[in-house]
């Protein structure tokens, strides 16, 4: 049996060791630390201060990791791109709210025409550039496949930065995201690793980024990913989708992401409509720990449904 995909995850938490005890200290010395919102839980409070921008370490060891295979691989491109485009993206709302003390960061319509043009330029790419063509497979039939034929665009748009903003939304918790999404990158890693797909190394590499992540994010976390990390992740899991050709499995195995974006929309209407919350807050995950859960138990129970449903997602395969 080949046990070479083992390398990228080592190789990638084997950076991210090395660089997060050297990269947290120098974030919190130039005082690049989380802002926490007093309208949310009051547990939060405490995290005033720690730092923020930690995607940087996750984006490094991932870029390095793939520099070694892009040449064998160079499937792994289009991925690497939007990470690293989102990702920078990211950077550049952190650094607005964090350093020049905008707490708004980038204002909407940069961030979205900003996020269309990295999803344009993946598009062109994908299109053009590799095999992957227009079709995508089906759940539970995957001797059958969905042609959008015109629609593919618009829908590649939506599902592009529809995921990637989700992601975002899901970076709340200590580890939250990062938990979620290093098991996502596991299933993506298993069905690349089984048709052969050619992008393993990269997917390999976002599974060791994270797992050494962990070690710094985990609850109580020293280091948060910031907009940065949580857009590249975003990105990366997007165009793994499609690179696989299986961006309707992003409903199964990232079905956490899909809720934390609609409990936002639902609270956004019914409030509108009615003045009122529908939940305690959004996104859902603030709504738990609201209502008595420990942020360890909503992060351990978000992660141990979405094993579960990327197990549901081989099954479907």
């Amino acid at each position: 049996m080949n046990f070479s995909f083992i390398t990228p995850i080592l190789i990638a938490f084997g950076v991210n060791v090395v660089l997060s005890p050297i990269i947290i200290p120098f974030l919190s010395k130039l005082k690049f630390g989380q802002y926490i919102r007093d309208d949310g839980p009051t547990s939060h409070l405490k995290k005033q201060g720690t730092p923020t921008m930690g995607g940087i370490i996750i984006l490094t060891s991932i870029l390095v990791t793939s520099l070694f295979y892009v040449s064998s691989f160079p499937k792994i491109i289009p991925i690497l791109f939007v990470t690293l485009g989102f990702g920078l993206i990211g950077f550049l709302d952190d650094y607005i709210k964090v350093v020049m003390k905008r707490s708004l960061g980038l204002r909407a319509w940069q961030k979205i025409v900003a996020q269309i043009l990295v999803t344009a330029i993946f598009a062109f790419y994908l299109l053009n550039y590799t095999n992957v063509g227009t079709s995508m497979i089906i759940p539970f039939f995957s001797d059958k496949s969905l042609n959008l034929g015109p629609l593919f665009l618009p829908v590649l748009f939506i599902v592009v930065i529809g995921t990637v903003n989700s992601v975002n939304l899901t970076d709340g918790l200590d580890g939250l995201a990062s938990s979620i999404t290093v098991l996502v990158a596991a299933f993506f890693s298993v069905v690349s690793i089984g048709v052969q797909s050619g992008i393993e190394p990269i997917t390999c590499a976002a599974v060791g980024s994270l797992l050494g992540f962990l070690l710094f994010n985990s609850h109580p976390a020293r280091v948060f990913m910031g907009d940065t990390g949580s857009l590249a992740l975003g990105g990366f899991v997007a165009a793994t989708a499609y690179m696989l050709q299986m961006p309707l499995f992003l409903l199964i195995v990232g079905l956490i992401y899909v809720i934390e974006a609609i409990s936002v929309m639902i609270q956004v209407v019914y409030f509108k409509k009615t003045k009122k919350r529908f939940f305690k807050m959004a996104p859902i995950h603030h709504h738990f720990e609201l209502s008595g859960w420990t942020e360890t138990k909503v992060v351990s129970v978000f992660a141990i449904i979405t094993a579960i449903l990327c197990l549901v997602g081989l099954v479907a395969l």
